[in-house]
């Protein structure tokens, strides 16, 4: 018996992984956020942890590392609504064993879910040559591998156009730690404006 942690906001989400992947012998768990994710982790065992990136309230970035440090040996398969060149390498840093898009096919999505039960690491073959050629480039990576997880995701909202008081509200923070989040990437970047963040993130394909 396999038993799989289905972690995302919406239901319909959940219930059409679950509709996907489902085989004999399978059983399965909800989680629409990180506390009832963390819960479900600590009081149970799984075989795999399927996660959405964006959980509304919670960097799934955040999440994946707390899942990781609760259940070091716990695989996980990010499911994201993000393409692969936004979130692929952070998640794989962060201990994911797998990255899938939300816009894959299910067979796709099937295929990854069998490859991480048997123990193996998932990334589709375009994925998996833009990492390799990422290494091989070495200093001369893009400049937003500098961010931290927090400064990435706040430099993509900042590229999407909202403000500093929407980023705060987005991701409960003040507005004096946003506005700090937003100096540090300028500094990080060799920025000095919104404008600059904007154009960079739609040059490398990091804004929806």
């Amino acid at each position: 018996m396999k038993r799989i942690l289905i972690v995302d906001d919406h239901e319909v989400v959940r219930a059409g992984v679950m509709r996907i992947v489902e085989q004999p012998g399978m059983v399965f768990g909800e989680a629409s956020n990180a506390l009832q994710a963390l819960k479900l982790v600590r009081d149970e065992d799984w075989d795999l942890a399927v996660l959405d990136i964006s959980l509304g309230e919670r960097s799934g970035l955040e999440l994946l590392k707390e899942l990781k440090q609760t259940r070091s040996k716990l695989p996980v398969l990010v499911l994201s609504m993000h393409s692969e060149e936004q979130y692929a390498r952070r998640a794989f840093q962060a201990g994911a064993a797998g990255y899938i898009t939300k816009d894959s096919s299910g067979e796709e999505l099937i295929k990854a879910v069998n490859k991480v039960l048997e123990g193996g690491r998932y990334v589709n073959s375009a994925t998996a040559e833009r990492l390799a050629l990422d290494l091989e480039k070495g200093i001369d990576r893009p400049r937003h591998f500098a961010l931290s997880d927090r400064e990435f995701e706040v430099m993509r909202l900042i590229a999407t156009g909202r403000t500093v008081g929407e980023i705060a509200g987005l991701l409960e923070l003040s507005d004096k730690t946003v506005s700090t989040y937003r100096a540090r990437i300028l500094e990080k970047m060799g920025m000095k404006t919104n404008a600059e963040i904007i154009h960079y993130a739609i040059r490398n394909n990091l804004a929806d």
